[in-house]
């Protein structure tokens, strides 16, 4: 009977054989051995096994042992991964903020669903389709799933607004909704623009070549570029951006791998900031496209770059679509800089999936833990990582992510155990949405536009007693000493939240900006002779290895 089993699986593994074709012909014994595992188990295991499940598990398994950023997707994975990048989505048109089980809409999206058929900043949605999504502790993600859908579709929507009496109905069509990848375009001093970057995406090219326009327009000479906390995106976004201030055929990145020749990614020179002074603004979550093109501007010494060592993520993952929707991001070369700098910080090849993972992501705690985040000195670099720039020969390191020629230590001065339990508890975000939704058209009247109301506009005493009775409410243990050290902080961000629910993202940072380090760091460099200090520097020799 044994001998009759082992005749049977013997056969079964024959089959399997038979049935890798080239695999087998070829003699490719690593893959023969991984299709007849599968085929094993799943026509002989004792119970019934989810190949499909099985198989996702082997492919993430695989991908574990290479490298941090190889990864597998699911379908449902790739399309919400895919939605922000690609610039739109289908669904209604609202910003909106979850209040005390209450989505309460913050602003219309302007010309979008919504506001065509009349929903106001300051309405609270409690049902769709005639679900209730108020007062049920619905998740956020289930929210979603209920206002959005595909173009042309229509979906019913129950109102209350304040000031009416019943409740209000609308029929919204969704349609496609703009992701911007800009979160801020504005003339920060006389002759300066400020844009900031929040990913790089499809449509980053032509929002960042508006707003240039929009900018220079307003007597815009120099720009204060903001990648800070950008994690990167789409390569060509990258190259249509460093393509503004580069010259013709000059490099802007190129990549590099076993099985990739390398590749170069050049300049056009059809800019429309190829002259002016140039400041890019990073920190260590600053990553990928946005680690390109700070490394093109600095190597180029087309600007100079102020903030921290950014992430360091250099590796270029192909996209391999599988037949179900899934998709492997398999990583196929490596990016370097003009310089020759591998923007990629290391990682350990040779642990476990485990471990090699559990090593990179503590990578920043060990930077802050070491003092990196806070002091310069603490950054040290073997002279076998110099390089030099392209024009002014100056000196240059790699190893890992963009050094800046400015460091600013991240800022502490301010932040206390008490300011980040009023952050997590919602207490700043529901004051000003509350604070808002009560007086919206009073302020509106008060503030013909953002101007005035940065110039008059002030938290007082009273806005702040309602911030700590909420506070007490949620059990945020007050702690005078750090209320004192915090209260900035506090006031700014509160001032900053009412400007962009009553104008845009753009209000938002033009207040914040007015307490960041980096952004202040900044103005300083071209305003008290750094930048032309270090873009005067005599041309050094090149380093004897070159």
């Amino acid at each position: 009977m044994k001998r009759k089993r082992n005749i049977a699986t013997l056969a079964a593994l024959l089959l399997a054989f038979l049935l890798t074709g080239q695999a087998g012909a070829q003699g490719n014994m690593p893959l023969r051995k991984l299709q007849m595992a599968e085929f094993a188990i799943s026509r002989l295991y004792v119970d019934s096994v989810d190949e499909n499940r099985m198989v996702e598990s082997a492919i993430i398994e695989m991908l574990a042992q290479l490298d941090p950023h190889s990864t597998y997707n699911n379908a449902e994975e790739v399309k919400a991964m895919n939605e922000p990048l690609q610039g739109n989505f289908d669904g209604i048109g609202i910003q909106f903020q979850m209040i005390e089980d209450t989505l309460l809409v913050i602003q219309p999206v302007s010309g979008g669903p919504s506001e065509k058929v009349g929903i106001l900043a300051g309405d609270r949605i409690t049902a769709v389709n005639d679900t209730a999504i108020a007062g049920v502790k619905m998740s956020t993600d289930d929210i979603m799933k209920r206002l959005r859908g595909p173009k042309g579709t229509k979906v019913r929507l129950t109102v209350v607004r304040r000031g009416v009496a019943d409740p209000l109905s609308f029929t919204v069509k969704r349609d496609k909704i703009p992701i911007f990848s800009l979160d801020a375009a504005y003339i920060i001093q006389p002759g300066t623009g400020y844009i900031r970057i929040n990913r790089f995406a499809a449509t980053t090219g032509d929002e960042f070549a508006q707003a240039l326009e929009k900018l220079q327009a307003q007597g815009m000479k120099d720009l204060i570029l903001d990648l800070q906390g950008n994690g990167g995106g789409y390569l060509n976004a990258a190259i249509d951006l460093a393509n503004q201030f580069l010259g013709q055929k000059e490099l802007i990145v190129y990549t590099e791998g076993r099985a990739e020749r390398r590749r170069d990614f050049l300049a056009q020179g059809n800019g429309r900031l190829t002259d002016g002074r140039l400041v890019v603004l990073v920190d260590e979550y600053s990553a990928s496209a946005s680690e390109i093109v700070t490394g093109a501007i600095q190597d180029w010494d087309r600007g100079v770059v102020v903030g921290r060592r950014t992430f360091g993520k250099g590796l270029v993952q192909r996209p391999i679509d599988l037949p179900d929707g899934s998709m492997i991001r398999l990583t196929v070369a490596r990016y370097y800089t003009p310089a020759g700098r591998c923007i990629q910080k290391p990682y350990d090849k040779d642990g476990t999936g485990e471990d090699m993972l559990e090593q990179y992501h503590r990578d920043l705690l060990d930077r802050f833990n070491h003092g990196e985040l806070m002091h310069a000195d603490s950054i040290h670099f073997p002279d076998s990582l110099k390089y030099r720039t392209q024009r002014l020969r100056r000196t240059v390191y790699g190893g890992g992510g963009i050094m800046p020629d400015f460091f600013v230590p991240i800022d502490t001065t301010l932040y206390t155990d008490w300011h980040r339990n009023l952050v997590a508890k919602g207490v700043v975000i529901r004051s000003t949405t509350g604070y808002i939704e009560q007086h919206r058209q009073e302020l509106k009247k008060k503030y013909k536009d953002f101007k005035a109301f940065d110039k008059k506009f002030e938290i007082d005493d009273a806005f702040m007693a309602d911030v700590l009775a909420l506070a007490e409410k949620e059990k945020v243990t007050f702690d005078e000493a750090q209320y004192k050290r915090s209260l900035p902080l506090v006031k700014t961000q509160l001032k900053a939240l009412i400007a962009r629910d009553l104008w845009d993202m753009s209000e938002y940072f033009q207040v914040m900006n007015t307490t960041d380090r980096t952004v202040q760091q900044a103005l300083k460099v071209l305003n008290e002779g750094e930048y032309e200090r270090i873009m005067s520097r005599p041309v050094l020799q090149p380093l004897p290895a070159e």
